[in-house]
């Protein structure tokens, strides 16, 4: 194991176990007559306290050293009930920090597609230039490409389908929208082009989609 790891392991545990005893950095660091800066580096693993101060840790934890060097995110083989609870729990903590991290980025990016889209039209609007607000209507496959990009690089593929169908019918009705009113020309009948087209992405992920006799195996 490197010396990195070691920390970062380290940290993690006595951020944990610090946690789990109700005592803030300040407050360990008095029990310990460390700053409070000094138990921020040990958590952040940029430094590792030495073995008298590990002893020390240990004991205000009601734990052994090996809890402190121990790899945080591995399952206890011991098969104790409370400590497969507690590694779980940490576990499930981390796992819903890493959802809403990235719910919290597909906001964002959203946030940044409308911004842009209200840029252009006070841009555009600003030199008396009509139909500025077909901007927002772009605005809807484009926000849409962004979300499913994103999801496709997380691997999450459970809104992919409505996605595209928004992606193809919002290109739609916006270059019909652009037709109408920069050329007075109705062009109606490229609606008709989404049927087919939406069939075709029902049909693709349905042919994706696990049947009940796959679902039956992966059950057994």
């Amino acid at each position: 194991m490197n010396d990195e790891k070691l920390k970062s392991q380290i940290g993690a545990n006595i951020a944990l176990y610090r946690k789990n005893a109700g005592l803030t950095q300040a407050g360990l660091a008095a029990k310990l007559n460390y700053s409070d800066k000094a138990i921020s580096k040990w958590e952040r693993g940029e430094s590792i306290p030495d073995v008298i101060t590990l002893l020390t840790l240990a004991e205000q934890f009601e734990i052994t050293v090996n809890d402190l060097l121990a790899d945080p995110n591995a399952l206890p083989e011991d098969g104790d009930p409370g400590k497969l609870e507690k590694a779980m729990s940490h576990v499930s903590e981390k796992a819903l920090k890493r959802k809403a991290n990235k719910n919290v980025i597909l906001a964002l990016s959203s946030t940044l597609v409308w911004f842009v889209a209200l840029l252009i039209f006070v841009v555009i609007s600003s030199f008396d230039i009509p139909y500025s607000w077909l901007s927002f209507l772009y605005a809807v496959p484009v926000n849409a490409i962004v979300l499913l990009s994103l999801r496709s690089a997380w691997h999450d593929f459970r809104w992919n389908r409505w996605l595209i169908s928004a992606i193809a019918w919002g290109f739609l009705i916006a270059i019909h929208a652009s037709l109408l009113v920069l050329l007075k020309f109705n062009m109606w009948r490229m609606f008709l082009l989404g049927i087919p087209g939406e069939i075709a992405i029902m049909l693709w992920f349905r042919l994706f989609r696990p049947s009940r006799e796959d679902k039956k195996e992966a059950d057994e």
